[in-house]
């Protein structure tokens, strides 16, 4: 059984945040996953959609996969980056500012019946 997969690095959103969208769409089916992010109002929703296409891309033109059997076999985020900035604040202290990212790794595989 092969596996296809894809990676999007250095999104600008924290994995927290992104796991509870990728939650919604664990070991469905492509198109299914395909539909539920279509009416996900979530940031993440529009950066896992685009790494979801791309992993179907890579199964058709790599692989020779049927995308109708795609289903998603492993979809997990880790954590990247976290840039740090510092807001000055009242009587010469300053606040640090984290603005995270995380990194979106989708495996899907071809179901056979």
């Amino acid at each position: 059984m092969e596996e296809v997969s894809a990676k999007l690095c250095g999104v600008r959103l924290s994995a927290q945040k992104a796991r509870l969208v990728v939650n919604l769409i664990r070991g469905k089916s492509v198109n299914r996953a395909l539909e539920i992010l279509k009416f996900t109002s979530k940031k993440a929703a529009k950066f896992i959609n685009q790494t979801l296409k791309t992993v179907m891309y890579n199964a058709k033109n790599n692989k020779g996969m049927n995308i109708e059997k795609l289903i998603i076999s492993a979809i997990w985020i880790t954590d990247g980056k976290t840039f740090k900035r510092s807001l000055p604040r009242s009587k010469g202290r300053t606040d640090i500012i984290r603005n995270r990212t995380c990194h979106i790794n989708i495996k899907v595989t071809e179901l056979i019946i």
